[in-house]
C-alpha cells in the first residue's frame, strides 16, 4: 500500500460523522424552526420571531439585559395543549419597550428587547426583564408582545400581555385588547420583598387561533 493509499483508507474509516453528528442535530432542532409558517390570521412582523433566533434556547430566558433602566419584572407561565396537557419544547418569544415607553434600536422592527424561551418538561417558561413603558405619545397601556411557535405546526401572536394595575387600562381597553389568543393576557403584578414585579401569563396552544387545526 502507498503513503497515498494509507491517508485515503484512514480518512474513510475515521468515525468523524459519530463525532459529528450529536452536535449537528441539536443545532438543527432550533434552526429549523425558522421553516414553521405564520398563521393565525393577519400579522405585521409575525416572521421576525425567527430573525436573530439563539440556536440554543433555555427555559429561562431574558429580555432586558441586566442593568437594564426600569423595574425589575418577572415574568413567568406554563404552556398547555387545548386538552391541558403541559406542552414541552414549545417556543416562547416576547418582546417590549423600554422603561420609556419606546422600542430601543435593535436589528428588527421589534428593537433589542426581546427574548427567546423553551418550556421544559412541565411546559414552564420564564423571563427575566423590566416593566415596559407606556408610549410616550399614545394612551396605549404598558404591555409585552408574545408569540408562540410550534414544530410542525406554525408561529402565531398571542393576546398582549397587560398589567392589571395600570392606570391607562381603561375598560375599552380591556375589551379591545382581549381576544382570548392563547388565553387572556391579563395579568395581576405583584412585588416581592426585593422590589421586582411577578406576573403570570398562561399560555394554551392554538386557543382562539384562526386557521389551527
Amino acid at each position: 500500500m502507498t503513503a497515498e493509499e494509507a491517508i485515503t483508507v484512514n480518512a474513510m474509516t475515521r468515525p468523524t460523522t459519530l463525532l459529528v453528528l450529536p452536535l449537528v442535530l441539536p443545532f438543527c432542532a432550533f434552526v429549523c424552526l425558522a421553516e414553521e409558517p405564520v398563521i393565525g390570521g393577519p400579522c405585521d412582523g409575525c416572521e421576525l420571531v425567527f430573525e436573530d433566533m439563539p440556536a440554543q434556547l433555555e427555559a429561562r430566558s431574558r429580555i432586558a439585559p441586566v442593568g437594564e433602566p426600569g423595574q425589575p419584572l418577572v415574568i413567568e407561565g406554563i404552556v398547555r395543549t387545548l386538552d391541558g396537557k403541559a406542552a414541552s419544547d414549545i417556543v416562547v418569544y416576547a418582546y417590549q419597550t423600554d422603561d420609556a415607553g419606546v422600542y430601543p434600536d435593535g436589528t428588527t422592527r421589534h428593537g433589542r428587547l426581546r427574548g427567546w424561551a423553551l418550556t421544559d418538561e412541565k411546559g414552564s417558561y420564564r423571563f427575566d426583564t423590566i416593566r415596559p413603558g407606556a408610549y410616550p405619545t399614545r394612551d396605549n397601556p404598558q404591555h409585552v408582545h408574545m408569540h408562540v411557535i410550534e414544530s410542525g405546526k406554525g408561529a402565531y401572536y398571542l393576546d398582549d400581555l397587560i398589567f392589571d394595575d395600570d392606570p391607562l387600562l381603561t375598560k375599552d381597553h380591556r375589551k379591545s385588547m382581549q381576544r382570548g389568543r392563547g388565553g387572556h393576557g391579563l395579568t395581576y403584578p405583584e412585588k416581592d420583598d426585593r422590589g421586582a414585579w411577578h406576573v403570570r401569563r398562561d399560555i394554551t396552544l392554538g386557543k382562539n387561533i384562526p386557521d389551527y387545526d
